[in-house]
């Protein structure tokens, strides 16, 4: 087979106006950055990734931020289908790299053998990040949490939060700080003031630099904030239970996500239904990309071409 060229791979992307940066990572595959939503349908044109093959794979891109004209899009079935799309990579991406931590988690964690320097600087490390203080390897108390705390979240769950959160890519807070899921920060003047914040009240909407950075927070969010620990619980139970990780069932663990609370866990599901969200829960990312009409490019083949909110909705 004939491996086309990384200068074809970019020339592709400047024909049909999208900037592509891309690298020799497979997690990051392609860059993409359009100006346009008519730029980002003709990327996925190119790569042949559209909601109807999505059984196919699903290409290693990454997507800084929305297009400023998302809200022009008058189809509605068009947004939202763009909306996921462009998410869908970097929030399976996200879940790999989780799930690669758990998976070494556990291998540590059962080993009959002596934790190594090296080893132990991980396992601290990673005890820091998800905010479980204590010795996993001694204290099965601290094993439990840390394994609780660090597992994937539900493709359907992290994309309906998204769409509602950020009125599908369209919100000030999506386009201005790619904050897609409403996130706070308490530090004055490093976020967004929201126009209906309440009087008296020094919340900011965060800014992120990236989508991918603004998942990740999501993620670290749900994964750590006491207000979740009814999710994490339950998806435990569901791990326990050799049960699949159903985005419906754990989003009865956001209650303190909204003040809505109940009503807002009603939409969630809702949309998770409504969109069809459960069945990407199968979907995976393509070990190779392939451009229309021409032959596949594998991941290791691409070079660089250039060097109404609650308080749990703060990291803590």
């Amino acid at each position: 087979m004939r491996f086309i060229s990384t200068i074809y791979v970019t020339s592709l992307f400047i024909l049909c106006g999208c900037d592509v940066n891309t690298t020799n990572s497979a997690q990051s595959g392609i860059h993409l950055q359009p100006s346009s939503y008519t730029e980002l349908i003709s990327a996925f044109d190119q790569l042949n990734y559209h909601w109807e093959t999505l059984e196919e794979g699903v290409p290693a891109f990454t997507l800084d931020r929305f297009p400023h004209d998302m809200g022009a899009i008058y189809d509605v079935k068009l947004k939202k289908k763009l909306f996921f799309l462009s998410l869908l990579p970097m929030v399976i991406m996200q879940n790999e790299a989780i799930l690669e931590q758990r998976n070494h988690l556990k291998n540590l964690l059962n080993t009959t053998r002596p934790l190594t320097s090296e080893q132990n600087r991980w396992l601290a490390n990673l005890c820091r990040r998800y905010q479980c203080p204590g010795d996993p390897v001694k204290d099965g108390a601290i094993r439990q949490k840390l394994l609780q705390r660090v597992d994937i979240v539900p493709i359907a769950l992290v994309l309906a939060q998204a769409a509602n959160e950020s009125a599908y890519g369209t919100s000030r807070f999506a386009q201005k700080a790619n904050n897609i899921f409403g996130q706070w920060t308490f530090t004055p003047g490093t976020g967004l003031v929201p126009s209906d914040r309440p009087a008296g009240a020094t919340y900011e909407v965060r800014k992120f630099n990236t989508l991918a950075d603004s998942i990740r927070s999501y993620m670290n969010n749900l994964n750590t904030h006491p207000a979740y620990q009814t999710l994490r619980e339950k998806r435990a139970a569901l791990r326990q239970a050799d049960a699949p990780l159903e985005g419906k069932k754990l989003a009865e663990g956001l209650l303190n996500y909204s003040t809505r609370r109940d009503a807002y866990v009603d939409e969630i599901q809702s949309m998770i239904r409504h969109n069809r969200l459960a069945k990407l829960a199968s979907v995976k990312l393509r070990k190779e990309i392939q451009l229309a009409g021409a032959p596949l490019l594998p991941h290791h083949q691409l070079s660089s071409r250039n060097a109404s909110k609650g308080v749990a909705r703060s990291s803590l």
